[in-house]
């Protein structure tokens, strides 16, 4: 009789972790392979995505089809990853971060920022992320956590925080505390050139609790533009200069020969009434305020 290797500590500890195989499948927790394993919350996250039968779904990560399965009988066609059930089901293999999103209706997933930006438009998504992380795409002005994905999200949609889903309810229990939301994007969306608007968002955020008049003359090194690892904020007034000089010369604008750019920054502050105003406090119609007097002004952040 042929024998039986039994599963040494090690090899117990491996699994347990989630570094070795678990019901035939070898999840990768550096990766965040978490296998959600209670079906009230599965039945949840569902009801919660109110599904019609004519919808298209995008799922991403459906690990072994618990979710998928009971999603097939609500719509009309479901695209997910890796999964083995064809019917019904269009499947795309791939890093999802750096793939073009197909269409779709609804959205039951755990997706990066980038699903906002999405066209075309999708009616709700239903998501699912680290606790913390959800809380910050909630968050009110005020709050400690409100940030500037915070504005960003609510910007592009409204969001609600539907439920906890606490670490005992995965396969292998994650770190952390998880979190659902849902996400309908604004259509249309606000009439605001995003790329302008995040520039903005990301100086005042630097330092959310101070003045605009006193982040505007921070010395400190930060981050402020993708495009730079640190910036200074005169590399700010230099790039904002820059900007006003280009807006001048396409409009025909004569720049005075004492011309200062902090000058010009702190009269939009005062005549907009926000240079005692911190990030911190300021909701979405602050920040429009804000934008819409550095642009009347021929100031552009992008």
């Amino acid at each position: 009789m042929p024998k039986v290797k039994a599963a040494g500590p090690r090899s117990r500890q491996r699994r347990r972790e989630g570094k070795g195989p678990v019901s035939g499948i070898r999840f990768n927790t550096e990766l965040g392979q978490h296998i959600l394993k209670n079906p009230l919350i599965v039945n949840s996250i569902i009801e919660k995505a109110s599904l019609y039968p004519t919808d298209v779904v995008l799922e991403v990560g459906p690990g072994t089809g618990n979710m998928t399965v009971k999603m097939l009988e609500k719509v009309k066609k479901k695209r997910v990853q890796g999964t083995p059930l064809a019917n019904k089901l269009e499947i795309k293999i791939g890093d999802v971060l750096k793939s073009d999103l197909p269409f779709f209706d609804a959205c039951v997933a755990n997706l990066p920022y980038k699903l906002l930006l999405h066209r075309p438009f999708f009616r709700c998504a239903v998501l699912m992320f680290q606790r913390e992380f959800a809380l910050r795409l909630v968050a009110k002005p005020g709050s400690p956590l409100y940030c500037r994905l915070s504005v960003n999200t609510q910007l592009l949609a409204r969001v609600d925080h539907l439920m906890k889903v606490g670490k005992n309810n995965f396969k292998p229990p994650p770190k952390v505390e998880s979190s659902v939301v849902r996400i309908e994007p604004k259509n249309p969306p606000p009439p605001i050139n995003f790329q302008e608007w995040d520039g903005l968002l990301r100086i005042v955020f630097v330092r959310k609790n101070k003045t605009l008049a006193a982040v505007f003359k921070l010395t400190t090194r930060c981050v402020i533009f993708p495009i730079f690892t640190h910036f200074s904020s005169n590399a700010v007034k230099q790039l904002l200069e820059q900007n006003y000089r280009i807006h001048c010369s396409q409009n025909n604008l004569e720049i005075p020969k004492n011309f200062n750019i902090g000058n010009l920054i702190h009269e939009i502050l005062n005549e907009t009434g926000y240079s005692d105003k911190r990030a911190r406090v300021m909701d979405i119609d602050d920040f429009i305020s804000v934008l819409h007097g550095f642009n009347s002004k021929g100031i552009h952040f992008s």
